[in-house]
């Protein structure tokens, strides 16, 4: 991490925080978003998706908290929603399958993981649920601040939430068990894999030899690196720098 990088900021605020006005939840979703949020995983299972920590923290994980309010009632489609700056909060499958990929390559839960664009939070509180450590890394500030503002109030212990360069990824939290990236680039950064600890596994967009983004793994073992690539995808461009 450059000189003058500010150091991680708790998910957890040190002192309480004035209370905000309460968010207007549209009917559908606030008291009986449970339900609402069963018939997503419902609906996840039958898309494939079976690893019972991803499906524990799918039905844990209130979305709606992590979206705009004219949004809310859209929360548990299976869909991508603006979240602001440009950037979208990804489709609960898309959630779900990265997370369950990541799930896979290590008997539960996850040791230390490391998020690449934290976004809004959503992600980073799934990921809470399966890792016992997490580093979430945002370069816009404005999304930075919206997410220790969504994460603040669910007091996860275990969530670190950094402002900064994502491509440099967050040294000072290596080895990872795990390494998910949020945005995708030409290809994965080098630190990346640098920062991957030996039986660790990448899950990240990249753009492939076909000119095509798809969703790539990266398995890191004692003879090398194992890269797979699987099917296409569609997330934001990866930047560096912070904004």
């Amino acid at each position: 991490m450059p000189a003058g990088t500010p150091a991680p900021t708790p998910a957890r605020a040190a002192r309480p925080a004035p209370a905000a006005p309460a968010r207007v939840v549209p009917s559908g979703v606030g008291m009986d978003s449970s339900a609402v949020r069963a018939a997503m995983v419902r609906k996840l299972q039958a898309q494939g998706i079976s690893h019972p920590a991803v499906i524990a923290a799918m039905l844990a994980v209130e979305r709606h908290r992590f979206v705009d309010s004219a949004l809310v009632n859209q929360a548990y489609e299976d869909t991508s929603l603006p979240i602001g700056q440009g950037q979208t909060i990804s489709k609960p499958n898309v959630v779900a399958r990265m997370v369950e990929l990541l799930c896979q390559s290590s008997p539960q839960p996850l040791g230390r993981v490391l998020e690449i664009g934290t976004g809004c939070g959503y992600q980073a509180a799934v990921l809470s649920r399966v890792a016992r450590e997490v580093y979430s890394v945002e370069r816009i500030r404005a999304l930075h601040d919206k997410a220790r503002d969504n994460l603040r109030a669910l007091r996860v212990p275990n969530l670190h939430l950094i402002f900064g360069d994502g491509m440099v990824g967050f040294a000072q939290g290596a080895p990872y068990a795990g390494i998910i990236a949020a945005a995708g680039g030409n290809d994965l950064p080098a630190a990346w894999i640098d920062q991957l600890a030996v039986g660790g596994r990448l899950v990240a967009p990249a753009v492939t030899a076909q000119g095509r983004q798809n969703l790539v793994v990266v398995d890191k073992t004692a003879r090398g690196i194992v890269r797979t690539e699987l099917e296409a995808v569609h997330f934001v461009p990866l930047k560096s720098g912070i904004a």
